[in-house]
């Protein structure tokens, strides 16, 4: 009776995750099943089930899983598994990456009348973006959580009035998509340690950039100089050709860097932290240049030059030389402009 269960199991499991065959479940699920997520507390039922694998299997068309084992209980099953796949396709609003992951779980089984009506799984979809390096920051997974704690979210317009009264600099984050140059302009940028070189950019997840930055291993951020506050509109706009505007080259790993800025780094994406409306890029720098071009770069293998750098583009202060009084316009172009709107 033991390698029954256990080969229906395997047989439905299999067809359902590796043909995409949804059907094979209706047999083996009792009426009213549920699944639930220990992870995240969340629930589904058969159709919802269904669903999670049939968009698992789109984002990873070539998902194989091997059944590792099936330890069979009192009116209970514990199934232990393993699953590699592909992401070719959009997955929980991620962009495709090209990447193979392999990710593994349990499976514990409760039973009614042979048939399975309850599940508890220590696997969910988020652990297939973190075999690929991609995270959601802690607690965004569970947005009601502050509804349980008594508390309302504060509203999004007082979080952008916020933002607006912070003054920052203005970077342009670039990368390639195949052989085409993107970038975008983005002022949530700071340095996040020396040893290592680390540094992060946040960007939005509407921007026309967004899904290149999930397919390259690489990115550029240029810090713009007072000369090119022309080429913060270019890469603040909508233009289908940005770099047919300005010029640029590439760095050691193919990232575009723009010609004439203050200081240009190509770094490598380390993590991607997901958030609602952005995503966190953590990036080990790996080249840097410091000055106008031509620049004497510096990387692991060399040190920088003692070049003065060009100065960085300051918007408010470059204003208000000319017209006292469009400081403060300035002002809330750069932080209302540029962070409510990064690149559409």
């Amino acid at each position: 009776m033991q390698q029954t269960l256990e080969s229906l199991i395997t047989s439905a499991w299999l067809d359902a995750w590796d043909k995409g065959d949804l059907g094979a479940l209706d047999n083996l699920m009792a009426d009213g099943y549920t699944r639930t997520s220990k992870a995240t507390g969340a629930t589904i039922d058969l159709a919802g089930l269904k669903a999670e694998i049939a968009a698992v299997r789109d984002a990873f068309p070539d998902l194989r899983t091997t059944v590792d084992d099936v330890v069979e209980g009192e009116a209970t099953v514990a199934v232990f598994w393993t699953s590699t796949g592909t992401h070719t396709r959009e997955y929980l609003g991620v962009p495709a990456t090209g990447l193979t992951v392999a990710t593994r779980g349990s499976n514990f089984l409760v039973l009614h009348n042979g048939k399975i009506a309850r599940e508890t799984v220590t696997w969910d979809g988020s652990e297939l973006l973190a075999g690929l390096g991609i995270r959601r920051l802690r607690g965004i997974a569970a947005p009601a959580a502050a509804e349980e704690a008594g508390t309302d979210e504060l509203d999004m317009d007082v979080m952008k009035a916020f933002n607006r009264e912070f003054i920052t600099g203005v970077t342009v984050v670039t990368t390639k998509e195949g052989d085409k140059p993107r970038g975008l302009a983005a002022n949530a940028y700071c340095s996040v340690s020396l040893e290592p070189p680390l540094v992060l950019v946040c960007v939005q997840k509407t921007s026309s950039t967004y899904p290149a930055l999930f397919s390259s291993s690489h990115l550029g951020i240029n810090i713009l100089g007072a000369e090119q506050r022309g080429t913060v509109g270019v890469f603040a706009s909508k233009a289908a050709d940005k770099f047919a505007e300005v010029d640029w080259h590439e760095g050691p790993q193919g990232s575009p860097l723009l010609d004439g800025s203050a200081a240009s780094v190509e770094a490598e994406i380390q993590e991607r932290f997901q958030a609602k409306t952005h995503t966190v890029f953590i990036c080990r720098v790996r080249h840097a240049e410091m000055g106008a071009r031509p620049a004497t770069s510096m990387t692991a293998a060399n040190s920088p030059s003692s070049k003065v750098p060009a100065r960085p583009i300051n918007l408010a202060q470059e204003t208000s030389r000319a017209d006292p009084i469009c400081s403060q316009a300035a002002h809330h172009w750069c932080a209302y402009h540029l962070r409510t709107n990064h690149e559409p």
